[in-house]
């Protein structure tokens, strides 16, 4: 069924500032920076193509970073769409999460902002590039925030930002020193996820997956893990789900990593020299989520949507209804609704028998 959407324009005029003392060595004070006259109402005319993140906040509005056009959201009833000249700190958008607060917060190419509801206010990390920020934010169950960033994670806890540092070796320190600001580390940290039992996860630019307890860090390390681990997923039965570019799905059950996708002979072998996607492989693993029935969904960034009820793997491209073959994420709603945001495709979404376009004309 499609969406109506209705142009509306509202114009709130509100300011915001706030700072936070540091606590230790590792914490930083974060600075608002005020944003006056938040403009609402412009319409993306079709343009939304490629979309990076979906988010359904408390209130079940749908948040869409749409690449280079900010972010959008819908009500159920009007599409609504942010960009900078609203006070958002980027049209370039890759994560959206919300806040124990109820501020949606926004990871972008250019920094960190949050939207309370009528203003959007930028955050300043002192002496962190906003280079620094990579892609993943993650709210833990205590409503706290984890952003990605280089040899790291920024830990957001509601009143200030501390600095995590993933255990470096002194080969890997003086490389760290030797790159630019802007440019990625081994250490990068892509992919974000909280178990059941609390464990954080990391997932990294070539370094594997780290885990911390709360006291110390751990890594799973492989060769063929070691490309940049895109997704993390914990799954019902327990299982951990590591997706990555270049070597495909892996699962972990707590003692032994296995590559499914090399366990399935679908590998791309020619990406690595390349670069070049493949139909019908499950090489390049972008984003992972579970439906209600228990199968994962695995999208790829190049073949397509993938679905694994525990012994197959069903493919879903272009043919079967989906919009594009690249997938960004694979989001699901309160409904148990699976949403997928496409590169070129704009967004769809899969009732569980049929997928179907969600127009943004």
């Amino acid at each position: 069924m499609s969406m109506p959407i209705i142009l509306i324009l509202l114009i709130s005029f509100f300011s915001a500032s706030c700072n936070s003392q540091n606590k230790s060595q590792n914490t930083h004070t974060n600075k608002i920076a005020q944003n006056i006259g938040v403009v609402v109402g412009d319409t993306i005319l079709g343009k939304g193509k490629e979309i990076w993140s979906i988010y359904q906040d408390t209130k079940g509005d749908y948040w869409f970073a749409v690449q280079g056009l900010g972010v959008c959201r819908y009500d159920g009833k009007v599409l609504q769409n942010f960009t900078e000249k609203d006070g958002l700190c980027s049209n370039f958008v890759w994560t959206i999460q919300e806040d124990r607060a109820g501020n949606i917060w926004f990871g972008t190419r250019d920094g960190v902002c949050f939207f309370d509801g009528k203003t959007f206010s930028t955050v300043n990390l002192n002496n962190v590039p906003t280079e620094n920020i990579s892609h993943p934010f993650f709210k833990n169950r205590k409503g706290d925030i984890y952003f990605g960033a280089r040899d790291g994670v920024h830990h957001y806890n509601g009143i200030s930002f501390t600095f995590m540092p993933l255990p470096l070796d002194e080969i890997d320190l003086k490389m760290r020193r030797e790159q630019p600001a802007f440019q990625p580390t081994a250490y990068s940290v892509y992919s974000i996820l909280e178990d059941k039992n609390g464990v954080l996860w990391f997932g990294t630019e070539s370094k594997g997956v780290y885990r911390y307890d709360g006291n110390s860090f751990s890594q799973i390390n492989d060769e063929e893990l070691n490309a940049p681990i895109r997704t993390i997923y914990h799954d019902k039965k327990g299982n951990y789900w590591f997706g990555n570019n270049g070597s495909g799905l892996f699962y972990y059950d707590g003692k032994v990593l296995t590559n499914l996708t090399k366990e399935k002979g679908l590998e791309n072998p020619e990406f690595r020299k390349s670069l070049k996607g493949k139909e019908r492989t499950l090489a390049r693993a972008w984003t992972i989520n579970e439906d209600s029935e228990g199968n994962l969904w695995i999208g790829t960034i190049d073949a397509g949507v993938w679905r694994y009820d525990g012994e197959k793997l069903t493919n879903y491209t272009l043919k079967d209804g989906l919009t594009s073959n690249a997938i960004w994420t694979i989001y699901k709603d309160r409904n148990g609704e699976l949403w997928f945001g496409t590169n070129g495709g704009g967004v769809c979404r899969f009732d569980g028998k049929r997928f179907t376009p969600f127009s943004f004309k």
